[in-house]
């Protein structure tokens, strides 16, 4: 493929579309800019020689037209001098400089345009390239991203972890049995704690009862 054909693809492709269509997009994103890296390259030396052509036809139409001017002063002189015969010939001289002038003039507007439309291009090609550079990191990142959370997914949708929370749940139930076990060989015993604390309770109960029977002996006295 040359070098402007390739340049020209580059330059109207989409990369979000080369991207969403890519089975890998961090190996498509890195074939991209090397692409776009070495096309720079290439279109960056295709200008320099176009703009060394531009010069050098520059220096060709200056040269003409200086002797044009020459053989223009010779045919003055000529008809001075009477030598009409030499006038003509020196006119037919300036009138082939003056033609080849004009064919460089076209030539060298027909290499303008072409170094305009590289520049154009080339900044187009610059654009794309530091885009495609600035998103690298991040398609980079969400592929590795995503590739982990698939893993993680097909990790969970594993029987081999179902099975692992099964046995879970049976250690889980047979520790509850344990424990259970644990609890009636206590159960009706009672510790040094549990008899004090129920002598405060049972204190606590005749304190009441005293209190209350005070309290209806003075409601039965006002009553009488």
């Amino acid at each position: 493929m040359g070098i402007f054909s390739r340049f020209s693809d580059i330059i109207n492709s989409n990369i979000n579309s080369l991207l969403d269509k890519a089975e890998d997009p961090e190996k498509m994103v890195r074939l991209i800019i090397q692409e776009m890296e070495d096309t720079l390259v290439e279109v960056r030396s295709a200008s320099a020689k176009t703009i060394a052509s531009k010069k050098e036809v520059s220096a060709q139409i200056s040269k003409f037209e200086r002797e044009a001017s020459d053989w223009e002063a010779k045919a003055e002189l000529a008809i001075n001098k009477d030598r009409e015969d030499l006038a003509r010939a020196a006119l037919q001289e300036k009138k082939k400089c003056e033609d080849a002038a004009t064919s460089l003039n076209r030539e060298f507007a027909v290499i303008e345009e072409q170094i305009s439309k590289l520049q154009d291009e080339t900044a187009q090609l610059q654009e794309k390239l530091a885009d495609a550079k600035a998103r690298q990191k991040t398609i980079i990142m969400r592929q590795k991203t995503a590739s982990s959370r698939l893993e993680v997914k097909k990790s969970l949708d594993n029987s081999k972890i179902d099975n692992a929370m099964g046995r879970f749940e049976q250690y889980e139930r047979k520790i509850d049995d344990l424990e259970s076990q644990v609890d009636a060989y206590d159960l009706g015993k009672k510790t040094l704690n549990d008899e004090f604390a129920e002598l405060e309770a049972d204190g606590k109960v005749e304190d009441e009862l005293a209190a209350l029977k005070k309290k209806m002996q003075a409601k039965s006295s006002k009553a009488k």
